[in-house]
């Protein structure tokens, strides 16, 4: 169950073991057969990450529906979304270590929702996220932000199995996988719909292969609850479960 109130003032939820304990194995797999090098993809990649194509995989695609992800997306993007893009990254040793920044919105605040779904357990020795909860909504008048300065940023750790979703506008790094431990890892986007457009725009420079016209609708509160429910469809029809 969703603290609506809890998310709107962090940025994010840590879905503890979302993912089903059967599928990892399969998911690792698939990670490594589709890694490519750097020239293989249509943008080089950075050096110091593994990156995997995996976005058409099956059961990659049933891990960016699972129902308690696209809950907490819903709330976040609040609006009809699609699923933008999946890719696989992996921190090397030596590697991955990010400077604080945020990703952006495209058009209004919270059209874009992120979700990392980890493979591997992962903590600060293998280059696990950092964030700074509440950073996504600055407060009216408040000064930019230090992206330099790390005193508001938590360290994540957790086991395989994880998702962490958050606003596109949280602030947010990778961390140096000082150690060398596999942290496989898929990068989900969801778009809010009228972002379309120019996804499509830019699908080929992302390397997208997937099948990107499913909608997913949000839904009002529940009658006699405060949670909000949600559904997806093909079809852009909208119902209450």
């Amino acid at each position: 169950m969703i603290d609506r109130k809890q998310l709107h003032q962090e940025g994010y939820a840590l879905l503890r073991r979302a993912i089903p304990a059967e599928w990892l194995g399969d998911l690792r797999a698939v990670f490594d057969a589709g890694v490519k090098p750097s020239d293989q993809w249509p943008v080089p990649r950075g050096m110091d990450w593994r990156y995997s194509m995996l976005d058409d995989d099956a059961k990659v695609q049933a891990v960016c529906r699972l129902p308690q992800v696209l809950a907490v997306v819903s709330e976040l993007i609040g609006e009809r979304f699609f699923l933008s893009q999946v890719e696989g990254r992996e921190p090397l040793l030596g590697g991955g270590h990010q400077q604080l920044h945020r990703d952006l919105s495209a058009q209004r605040p919270g059209d874009i929702a992120i979700a990392l779904a980890f493979f591997d357990d992962y903590g600060p020795e293998n280059g696990a996220t950092r964030i700074v909860p509440g950073s996504h909504r600055p407060e009216q008048g408040e000064p930019p932000m230090d992206l330099n300065n790390e005193s508001r940023s938590v360290q994540l750790s957790g086991g395989a199995g994880d998702i962490l979703v958050f606003d596109v506008d949280l602030v947010h790094a990778g961390s140096l996988n000082s150690i060398g431990a596999r942290r496989r890892s898929i990068l989900i986007s969801y778009f809010s719909e009228p972002l379309y457009a120019s996804h499509l725009e830019t699908v080929g420079l992302r390397n997208v292969r997937m099948d990107t016209s499913e909608r997913f609708e949000p839904l009002g509160a529940c009658e006699g609850c405060e949670q909000r429910a949600f559904v997806y469809c093909p079809t852009g029809r909208s119902y209450r479960r």
